[in-house]
């Protein structure tokens, strides 16, 4: 019985751990998405790293930012975590926070210095997409480039025209974007409202003088 029990000590000691056992890393990010702050600052405590990032390039703020759990961020950000990480697409925490429309985690990660002007896209271009209006309005008020251009060209007010968000069109257009702008492609705001049927929004760029 001995013997056996020694062969199993050796086995154990030359394989490692067993397969699909959670690293520490593991356990960190899921602490993380299930905003767990105790467990989150217990595993800092221990020398985790705040910048931490996942297999896909994604950072604990980004995971946290894009899920609005404020407090979480504010702990990483207090923690040190870079806060404009990017990830191999080019994305922010703030980008993802402005993606889902958190105002509050967008406010709070720009006090903390994340940046709203880079280039490719940008927070305004995530925010206007999806047509969080009070987050374009911050982000604006904030000295967001309205007229910013993603890798193709496309502006917020593009993207905002041909997603159907007339709110956040007129809040742009107020803002100073410009309607005659074009996509490398040769589009504009305007013919993207009209291809995408959005008759409303294709009135209000003509009467911004908007040329399609």
């Amino acid at each position: 019985m001995k013997r056996i029990w020694l062969i199993l000590c050796v086995c154990a000691c030359a394989f490692g751990p067993a397969v699909g056992t959670a690293s520490p890393l593991d356990d960190l990010f899921r602490a993380v998405a299930t905003n767990d702050l105790d467990e989150v600052r217990s595993l800092l405590d221990r020398g985790m790293d705040a910048s931490s990032t996942n297999r896909e390039g994604y950072s604990l703020l980004m995971t946290a930012a894009r899920e609005g759990d404020i407090e979480m961020v504010r702990l990483l950000l207090d923690r040190k975590a870079a806060v404009n990480q990017r990830t191999p697409s080019n994305e922010t925490a703030i980008m993802l926070a402005a993606f889902r429309g958190h105002v509050e985690t967008v406010k709070l990660l720009h006090a903390r210095g994340a940046a709203l002007n880079k280039d490719g896209w940008t927070p305004l271009h995530y925010a206007a997409f999806e047509g969080h209006l009070a987050t374009c309005k911050y982000l604006l008020d904030a000295q967001a480039d309205v007229d910013a251009k993603a890798p193709n060209g496309a502006t917020p007010l593009m993207l905002a025209a041909r997603n159907g968000h007339p709110e956040v069109v007129r809040l742009l257009l107020r803002g100073g974007a410009n309607p005659d702008l074009r996509t490398d492609a040769g589009a504009t705001a305007l013919r993207w409202a009209v291809r995408a049927g959005n008759g409303e929004i294709a009135e209000t760029l003509k009467r911004a003088g908007a040329k399609e």
